[in-house]
């Protein structure tokens, strides 16, 4: 009898050490681009390894989203693939650090009979997204991939329908290309689209694409190799037609101008390795935490992103920041106070 007792003691006991480590993890919340948001998942679920007691919860809901959200200060960081405006910044109650992480390509992913290998150059995609070519077999498409056969079909332009740091990616890119898509539709998270049918996030764009016959979309990398999407090579600013690669996103990061603030474009990068339309994205956080432990524990966090997350980037076809700049970042992290 007093076996069985103390067995159930013990058993008690464990479990109530078990649901005090589990209500006494803490959890970090964060929102904003889906760009990132696979290596992201990867990181949070490697990083739990490395500290149990602390967890991330990630919203995957776009950079307009994650830009509002830090600004609005319910979340302990935000995510953008664009940088924050200087508009934006001036609103936030103390000083938003950008922490770059990874950079990736935004890449054209389409949905037509046998999904041959389609070229792009910036004008025809400028032209298509202005409304004005609507053909897959329009002459501007055929000039560009002789001996493909593009059917006598409708372009369904597919964009993103919410706040976006991929659309400011790809729209940067255009309004570089195109003096006619700057003055009518800019540069932007979001943007007045003047054709086509949206989609939310990245994953919207990805299975609108999927699902619509006709389709052409732009998503990140990632998106369209695990939805098994065809995607095109993009002729650069150097005449080339590029696959987008993470050699090739690396060629374009490799001529970035980073300021001290780490607010940059890489679009429409010189080089003739360079993919286009590839740009970076950062990680949101105010200087001045508010909360002690957790400030401690986020800075834990990206001193080890940028040092062991950083070799995780490539298996999920991004590319690493270069190593002067990881150590840049590092020097920046240090700044956070808590």
């Amino acid at each position: 009898m007093m076996k069985l007792r103390r067995r159930i003691f013990l058993g008690l006991a464990i479990a109530l050490g078990l649901s005090a480590n589990a209500s006494g993890q803490m959890m970090i919340n964060g929102a904003g681009a889906t760009f990132p948001y696979p290596i992201y998942s990867k990181w949070f679920d490697e990083y739990a390894k490395v500290d149990p007691s602390v967890r991330f919860n990630y919203q995957s809901i776009g950079s307009g989203g994650g830009q509002k959200q830090i600004l609005s200060q319910t979340v302990d960081f935000g995510a953008s693939d664009g940088p924050m405006s200087d508009e934006n910044l001036a609103k936030a109650p103390g000083k938003i650090l950008h922490v770059p992480t990874v950079a990736g390509a935004v890449v054209m992913t389409y949905n037509i009979p046998g999904n041959p290998a389609v070229k792009f150059d910036g004008e025809t995609i400028a032209g298509i997204f202005l409304g004005k070519i609507t053909k897959w077999n329009d002459s501007k498409l055929t000039a560009l991939n002789p001996g493909v056969k593009l059917p006598d079909q409708d372009i369904v332009v597919v964009h993103r329908s919410d706040g976006s740091g991929t659309t400011f990616i790809f729209t940067d890119y255009l309004s570089k290309i195109s003096s006619e898509w700057k003055s009518k539709a800019g540069s932007n998270t979001s943007v007045n689209w003047p054709a086509g049918i949206g989609g939310k996030g990245n994953e919207g764009v990805s299975g609108q694409v999927k699902q619509t016959p006709g389709a052409l979309g732009y998503v990140e990398l990632i998106y369209a190799v695990q939805n098994k999407l065809p995607y095109s090579d993009v002729k650069n600013s150097a005449g080339e037609f590029v696959k987008p690669t993470v050699d090739s996103i690396t060629a374009a990061l490799a001529t970035a101008e980073i300021p001290d603030d780490f607010r940059f474009s890489m679009t429409n990068a010189p080089g003739k390795d360079a993919y286009p339309i590839a740009g970076a994205t950062w990680l949101l956080v105010y200087q001045q935490q508010k909360d002690p432990a957790k400030g401690k524990k986020l800075v834990e966090f990206l001193k080890w992103a940028a040092k062991d997350g950083e070799k995780m980037a490539k298996n999920l076809d991004y590319a690493p920041l270069p190593e002067n700049v990881q150590e840049r970042v590092l020097k920046e992290v240090n700044e956070i106070k808590y």
